[in-house]
């Protein structure tokens, strides 16, 4: 083989360019690396790309990022968040995902009539390490200024935003420093058109439905907005943010409430109407204990002041001032029976206070005490004075009448229509020897009374008689008749009705001269005329 001088030195010279040449490339390289990346990615790309270890996130450009919610950024969460963007504009992604373990690789495009522009997706999997990359298909790249991605999330949001201030049922609008209205939504400028002529147009800037307070930290008030002689007039609820720049201001529609406040007062106009003819004082505390409702006739049953019912007392002051006017029973520990307050509370909360107050002048209240809804509380005062004068009257008359029938000397008892003992006197007790309500039992019915005495005197048909004459009904006759005790004694029996149905036996002893005393009584009777 011939040495060729030229040929070796031809390739010496080739070998020290091509050094050179690759140190130049290496330097070119070390210079254009982004200093402390910490990323994968070295230059940004025309779409949003991710890669993933099975579901793990292990980096993604800043467009991808852009994409992803700010509460999944990083880790397992960020598979979910991207998945929830794809499914929106890739039909059927997710069970395509599912096919990339046999495929290795997936390409999509966006669903059509979704997106002004198409979106590709491409996704690789290679040694286990996953790769998303979403590209805009018509968009060229761009080196300055937001990549094509994060414009369309933008622009999307946007619409969103839109659609949902324009769709709002309440009226939405922002106030510039100096108060005027910038900007407003589709139903303020509806309620705005209602208030225009025919002929009138939209001016600039736009129309003030409601009154700008002069206070701007007032942020929430109540407005009545007209709408016209046709119309309903209809009331908001206006809640106001703002700072040194402009307010926002929503229109909330209180017309609900409204009509529910102007039910409850009418109401209670109602209530009060017809508590102010009500004889019987009412008192009506608040789950706090307050007085929140009184009627005129409470006025004048405790005799407190208007002007003291008025300010709202609490149950205590309420009591404290009825003790002053006289107008509760003076107990003679008031400290104790002040801490009793709290028992009656309590009783009357559990709908179980009632009680008979006998005052010193005389009077008698009946105080009752009921729960209401909500903890609320009421207690009521009625005047008994009458009703308990005519009781005790009547007490007195029947006790009068019991000491009259007692004076008689003859034996009294009383049955009713009924047949039941009403009334006996102290010579019944002695001659037949029994008192007839402790004795013959609580009902006191004649045939008890009657079988008593059959057992107390001879055998004589006169007791089967008078059971039959008391159950009698319609006009009757006085009889009488005689009976022999087991003693011997004989009793001259008297049978007389009464008014109403009642009936009334006579007992009184024969005398000892008598030949009837001798004989013995075959129960034979006689009619007295």
């Amino acid at each position: 083989m011939v040495f060729d001088p030229l040929l070796a030195g031809g390739l010496v010279v080739t070998g020290v360019f091509s050094a050179c040449l690759g140190l130049l490339c290496l330097t070119v390289l070390q210079k254009d690396k982004r200093p402390g990346a910490g990323s994968i990615f070295l230059e940004k790309g025309n779409g949003a790309e991710f890669i993933f270890d099975g579901k793990i996130l292990i980096d993604a450009t800043p467009a991808g990022r852009s994409l992803l919610p700010k509460t999944c950024q990083n880790g397992a969460a960020v598979w979910p968040g991207l998945l929830s963007y794809l499914e929106q504009r890739f039909d059927g992604v997710a069970e395509r995902f599912e096919t990339l373990q046999t495929d290795g690789v997936l390409m999509m495009s966006s669903a059509e009539g979704q997106e002004s522009q198409p979106l590709m997706l491409r996704a690789e999997l290679r040694g286990g390490v996953t790769r998303v990359s979403i590209l805009d298909a018509d968009a060229p790249k761009s080196a300055q200024g937001l990549d094509p991605l994060t414009r369309r999330a933008i622009r999307d949001e946007l619409a969103q935003l839109r659609s949902i201030t324009a769709k709002a049922p309440l009226p939405i609008w922002r106030m510039a420093a100096n108060g005027d209205v910038i900007w407003a939504n589709a139903r303020y400028l509806d309620l705005v058109a209602e208030k225009l002529g025919d002929e009138e147009d939209l001016t600039w800037p736009l129309p003030k439905l409601f009154a700008t307070p002069n206070d701007t930290t007032q942020a929430t008030r109540r407005e009545k907005l007209a709408r016209g002689a046709d119309q309903k007039d209809n009331w908001f609820d206006i809640v106001q943010f703002g700072d040194e720049t402009g307010q926002e201001a929503y229109a909330l529609p209180a017309d609900s409430t409204v009509k529910a406040e102007e039910g409850l007062r009418a109401f209670m106009q109602t209530l009060t109407k017809t508590f102010a003819y009500l004889s019987t004082g009412l008192a009506i505390f608040d789950q706090d204990r307050k007085l929140v409702l009184f009627n005129p006739a409470l006025i004048d049953l405790t005799g407190l002041s208007p002007d003291l019912l008025t300010k709202r007392p609490t149950l205590t002051m309420f009591f404290d001032a009825m003790r002053e006017n006289s107008m509760i029973p003076e107990p003679r520990d008031y400290k104790r029976w002040r801490n009793q307050i709290t028992d009656i509370e309590e009783a009357a909360a559990s709908g179980h206070y009632e009680e008979t107050w006998s005052l010193s002048s005389g009077q008698t209240y009946r105080v009752i005490g009921r729960p209401h809804p909500n903890g609320a509380l009421a207690l009521s005062f009625e005047d008994i004075s009458n009703e308990m004068s005519q009781t005790r009257r009547y007490r007195a008359d029947l006790e009068l009448g019991q000491a009259v029938v007692d004076a008689v000397d003859a034996s009294i008892a009383v049955f009713s229509a009924a047949g039941v003992l009403v009334m006996s006197n102290a010579a019944y007790s002695v001659l037949w020897g029994h008192d007839p309500a402790a004795s013959i039992g609580n009902e006191g019915s004649i045939s008890a009374v009657c079988n008593y005495w059959r057992e107390a005197t001879a055998p004589t048909t006169i007791w089967d008689k008078v059971e039959d004459f008391a159950a009698q009904i319609g006009p009757r006759e006085l009889w009488d008749g005689k009976v022999r005790l087991s003693d011997g004694r004989l009793v001259y029996c008297r049978f007389a009705p009464l008014a109403g149905g009642a009936t009334m036996a006579t007992f009184q002893y024969c005398g000892s001269g008598s030949e009837d005393n001798d004989l013995p009584y075959t129960g034979d009777s006689k009619m007295v005329g």
